[in-house]
């Protein structure tokens, strides 16, 4: 089962439209981090990161400077806070 979420994967990124602009919130973009986490750890927990990503790359989420760090953070739909270094450059430009 491993091997057909990756194919599937692999099948998407060869079929996605090239010219379209990444929309992801996420650094990492959610098929890139859906391959790996399969890759590494397995079938299932690849079908845990990809509902964790359907769920959370909305656009209800929030962008807003901690008061305590100083730096730029993201809140997910589902309340998760993402640090500066996984939120997409383009959302902090």
């Amino acid at each position: 089962m491993k091997y057909i979420l990756l194919i599937i994967i692999k099948l998407y990124w060869l079929f996605k439209a090239k010219n379209k602009p990444p929309c992801c919130i996420f650094k990492k973009n959610c098929s890139r981090y859906v391959y790996e986490e399969t890759k590494k750890k397995g079938f299932y927990m690849g079908l845990l990161a990809l509902k964790y990503r359907i769920q959370n790359c909305k656009y209800s989420f929030e962008i807003y400077t901690n008061p305590n760090s100083g730096k730029l953070e993201m809140i997910l739909p589902k309340g998760d806070i993402l640090e500066t270094e996984k939120i997409a450059e383009r959302l902090l430009n």
